[in-house]
């Protein structure tokens, strides 16, 4: 298994399976999203309402290894692959609960901009601290 420095366990929902009886593969984009997004949330500062850059997805990629149907619990692993002065490419795993068998690879690239003009701006500290921590990890 890889290594990552950070994890999240994801519940599947029921309306998650498709008729096939397996997570629908748009699913795995949202959960890596909701993982993303907390770690930036609880870890490195992001404030929703606040007047900070936000981070916007501009690239994002799923690589499926192994079907996962409800209920369930999909265990996340974050690292950061690639750290720039605007942008930062995170890398997940998502495997079953015992953290062995691996359903998905994905990566994910957040370009940080300024909330009104959307204009790329660098990643300041904390946040930037934060994500080198999950370089490499």
């Amino acid at each position: 298994m890889t290594e990552y420095g950070y994890w999240q366990d994801v519940p599947t929902r029921w309306k998650d399976n498709d008729h096939y009886g397996h997570v629908n593969n748009a699913v795995h984009y949202s959960v890596m999203d909701t993982v993303i997004n907390t770690w930036l949330i609880e870890r490195a500062g992001l404030e929703l309402d606040g007047d900070g850059p936000i981070g916007l997805c501009v690239e994002s990629h799923c690589v499926y290894k192994a079907s996962v149907s409800f209920p369930e619990v999909i265990a996340v692993g974050l690292r950061v692959g690639h750290l720039g002065t605007s942008s930062v490419r995170y890398e997940t795993g998502l495997y079953r609960s015992d953290r062995r068998t691996l359903v998905a690879e994905g990566t994910f690239t957040h370009v940080f901009v300024d909330r009104n003009t959307r204009r790329p701006v660098p990643i300041a500290e904390p946040m930037r601290g934060e994500l080198e921590k999950l370089v490499n990890a």
